[in-house]
């Protein structure tokens, strides 16, 4: 989801195993925050197919939290959320939702509303179709290109 809101060519590479550089600093980067940051959370939490940030009580109240570097990825970073509360829904786990950003000292409560729901599920369906593609999507440069560890894919 996170990928979708980002790069539709992303969502086909990742969509047939072709991992991005491993070695790129923000690959690195991403790996040591999400390590070190919030350690009185439980972190890497998995159910089914999902992966949580970092998983919370709050007031009696299920948080799960997704840790980006940097809240210029804010909107992908929602719909990745937005996703996993959909899907604990869809479980009959009611759960809120929070982006934390720990480099800004941000954070951003999030929760599951028809609108972003009705989004999610239109995501989804446009996942599976730019999955079943039989090429990437043409190149298409954004913002987020310069610090992609896809470039070398893409640019090369």
């Amino acid at each position: 989801m996170w990928y979708y809101h980002v790069c539709h060519r992303e969502v086909w590479l990742m969509c047939h195993n072709i991992v991005p550089d491993q070695s790129d600093q923000n690959v690195d980067y991403g790996r040591f925050l999400q390590e070190n940051a919030y350690q009185r959370d439980k972190k890497e939490i998995s159910v089914g197919h999902l992966k949580f940030d970092m998983v919370r009580r709050k007031d009696g109240q299920l948080i799960v939290g997704e840790v980006k570097k940097s809240s210029k990825h804010e909107l992908s970073a929602k719909m990745q959320l937005a996703l996993y509360l959909t899907e604990l829904s869809a479980l009959g786990i009611q759960a809120k939702g929070e982006l934390l950003f720990p480099q800004e000292k941000k954070k951003v409560e999030v929760e599951l509303t028809p609108e972003l729901r009705e989004i999610v599920e239109k995501s989804k369906h446009d996942i599976l179709r730019i999955a079943y593609l039989p090429a990437p999507p043409p190149v298409t440069k954004n913002k987020f290109c310069r610090n992609c560890a896809y470039a070398e894919m893409c640019w090369a």
